[in-house]
């Protein structure tokens, strides 16, 4: 039987834009209490072993052990084998283990940041992600109990490929000829020098932006793509913005509750594989946080692909298995 990876970020949904809008607070209580549903579930649709991600709060351990004995599954749930920083940094290495171990699919738990951490490290073994964080583009708010059971179909290999597991795009940054970092979602310029406080609220200090995706249901930078141009996660295409003076204004809602005007200077599709130019010098964040400081001298750009992650689509996932007659059988 198949391996399923859990990825539970006890960071996520917990940043600074708590302060400045008006985000949800996901506590890791709650969290615990996902991933017991996550766990019961995985254990009824057939998996045997769970590799999970260390952290300093134990959420995978609390939801094992708070399982009452009546409920308690018969499944192994290990950690995966890495060495804890506490950072976002354990996320990229826990993926990189689960991949090499043989998990069939990661299960997150987190916003955009947790999952481009993730997608640094999974390499082919494809994600179903749960919205836990403060801008959740690229995870779903979907129930814990019916993300398990999707897991669990494609680790057994009951379903595999579209629709229910689909390619996702990814942005590439490149400086001075290399590639340093991706996004899932949005690379954002910014009028920065440093990259001091890692989450992005403030809309002025915004030069330009990439999105690989950007819908008016969103919430983030990406929304001010959605209410200009959308495109989808299936589009092949990506969208450019220049921020400033010009002769259209678009109003979006950049963070939880805060629903900004935005000056726009320019705008442009832009086809997978092309290549985007950054002037020296800035700041490029990542799906929400700074990452990136470009310095004077530096040459940087910012490549579209369609080279992310593979993604789980739950419900399809599941219709698909109950085609195949994987939720019945004759008595």
């Amino acid at each position: 039987m198949g391996q399923v990876g859990i990825i539970a970020n006890p960071a996520s949904g917990k940043d600074i834009r708590r302060l400045v809008a008006y985000g949800t607070i996901f506590d890791n209580q709650e969290k615990v209490n996902i991933v017991r549903r996550l766990i019961l579930s995985l254990a009824a649709s057939g998996i045997k072993k769970i590799v999970y991600m260390p952290e300093y709060y134990g959420i995978v351990p609390g939801a094992a052990d708070s399982i009452c004995g009546r409920h308690r599954p018969d499944i192994e749930i290990v950690q995966a084998d890495i060495c804890l920083s506490g950072t976002q940094i354990d996320s990229f290495y826990a993926a990189e283990v689960m991949a090499r171990c043989g998990v069939a699919c990661i299960v997150t738990l987190g916003g955009d940041g947790t999952n481009r951490m993730v997608a640094k490290g999974c390499r082919d073994v494809p994600l179903l992600p749960i919205s836990t964080g403060t801008n959740n583009v690229f995870p779903t708010m979907i129930e814990s109990t019916i993300a398990g059971l999707a897991a669990g179909v494609v680790a057994q290999g009951l379903v595999t490929g579209a629709p229910a597991i689909n390619p996702s795009k990814k942005l590439i940054i490149y400086k001075n000829g290399e590639p340093v970092d991706i996004a899932l979602v949005d690379a954002v310029v910014l009028n920065d020098t440093f990259i001091g406080s890692r989450a992005v609220w403030d809309a002025e200090r915004i030069i330009k932006i990439v999105v690989t995706r950007g819908e008016p249901h969103n919430i983030g930078i990406s929304a001010i793509a959605g209410n200009l141009a959308p495109v989808t996660p299936y589009d092949d295409l990506g969208l450019v913005i220049e921020i400033g003076p010009g002769n259209l204004e678009v109003r979006a809602p950049i963070a939880p509750g805060l629903n900004e005007k935005i000056p726009v200077r320019n705008y442009h599709y832009i086809n997978v594989d092309e290549v985007i130019e950054v002037a020296a010098p800035c700041v490029i964040a990542l799906d929400g946080e700074r990452e990136v400081e470009v310095r004077p001298g530096d040459d940087a750009q910012i490549k579209l692909t369609f080279e992310g992650p593979k993604v789980i689509k739950a419900e399809e996932v599941l219709r698909a298995a109950v085609a195949k007659g994987y939720s019945y059988r004759n008595m």
